[in-house]
C-alpha cells in the first residue's frame, strides 16, 4: 500500500504513512515546552542519547580489550615466576622477568587510559539520560540532578547513589505506570543489579590485589597477588559486558519513548536516530 501522504513510498505505519513522511512530520512539529523540575532549577529538554550511547559502548569494548591484554600479560609474569620458583636462574631468566614486568606495566597503563576515557564519556551520557528521564517524568526521581555526576565521587555515597539514580532513570524511561509507585515499591531491574554488583566487586578485588602485588617481593607472593589481579580483571570484563547491555537498553528505551511522544527537541531535531 502506498503512503497516503506522498503516494510514492510504501506505507510502514498503521496510519498509512511512510518513513520519509513520518520524519518530515517530526521536523515540522513545534518543539515541546521544557518541563521545570520539582523545586525549581533548569528545565529538562529532551536530547538524543544515541550518539553518546554508541561512544560509551565502544569505549567499554576498549576496556574489555585492555583487560584481556592485562590477563595475557599476567600469565607472562606468572610464567617467569614459576621458573624462579622451580629454581631456574640466569641471564635469560632475568631478561624474561624484565620483559614481563614491562609488559604488565604497559597493560596497567592501557587499562588506566581506557578507564578514564570511558568514565568521562559515560558520565556525559549518564547526565544526558538523567535529564531526558526528568522530561519524561519529573516526579519519579529520588535524587536531585546534581547527584547524577557528583554521586560517583563522594566516598561511601558512591556505593549506592549512582545505582539508585540509574533505577529512577530506567523507570522514567520505561512503563509510565511505574512512576506511580514509590522507590520502595518499584522492583529493581536485574540487569542494573548484576552490573552494579560485579562492578563494585571487581573494584574492591582489584584494590585488595593491587596492594598485595605492590608489597610482594618473593615469586610465590607475586604469583598469589597476580591471581587476585586476574580475578579482578575477569570480573571487570563481565561487568563491562553488562554495562554495554545496560547502556544499549536504556538508550534504546529513551529513543523509542521520545519517538512515541511529541518527538522533537529544540531546533526541530528529532531525538531519535538509529539505535543499532
Amino acid at each position: 500500500m502506498l503512503c497516503k501522504e506522498c503516494q510514492l513510498n510504501t506505507a510502514t505505519t498503521s496510519e498509512g504513512l511512510c518513513d520519509a513522511c513520518v520524519t518530515a512530520a517530526a521536523y515540522d512539529a513545534p518543539p515541546p515546552a521544557p518541563l521545570p523540575p520539582p523545586g525549581g532549577g533548569p528545565a529538562a529538554w529532551l536530547r538524543s542519547p544515541v550518539g553518546l550511547g554508541r561512544a560509551v559502548r565502544a569505549l567499554l569494548g576498549v576496556v574489555i580489550v585492555t583487560d584481556l591484554y592485562a590477563l595475557w600479560a599476567a600469565t607472562e609474569v606468572r610464567g617467569v615466576m614459576d621458573e624462579l620458583i622451580s629454581g631456574e636462574y640466569g641471564a635469560d631468566i632475568e631478561l624474561d622477568a624484565e620483559h614481563a614486568d614491562k609488559l604488565y606495566a604497559s597493560a596497567g597503563g592501557a587499562q588506566l587510559v581506557a578507564l578514564v576515557a570511558t568514565c568521562v564519556v559515560f558520565l556525559v551520557w549518564f547526565h544526558r539520560v538523567r535529564v531526558n528521564a526528568e522530561a519524561f517524568d519529573p516526579h519519579i526521581h529520588s535524587k536531585s540532578r546534581g547527584w547524577t555526576v557528583g554521586s560517583w565521587f563522594v566516598p561511601v555515597v558512591n556505593l549506592w547513589f549512582p545505582r539508585r539514580i540509574a533505577i529512577d532513570i530506567w523507570d522514567a524511561s520505561g512503563d509510565r505506570s511505574k512512576s506511580l509507585e514509590t522507590p520502595a515499591e518499584r522492583s529493581t531491574p536485574g540487569l542494573i543489579n548484576a552490573w552494579w554488583t560485579l562492578w563494585l566487586v571487581s573494584i574492591l578485588a582489584g584494590r585488595f590485589a593491587g596492594r598485595r602485588y605492590s608489597a610482594a617481593e618473593e615469586p610465590e607472593q607475586i604469583n598469589s597477588a597476580l591471581t587476585g589481579m586476574m580475578v579482578s580483571d575477569a570480573l571487570d570484563i563481565v561487568a563491562a559486558v553488562l554495562a554495554i547491555l545496560f547502556v544499549h537498553r536504556l538508550t534504546r528505551m529513551q529513543d523509542e519513548k521520545a519517538r512515541s511522544g511529541p518527538g522533537v527537541v529544540p531546533g526541530g531535531v528529532p531525538i531519535g536516530g538509529s539505535h543499532r
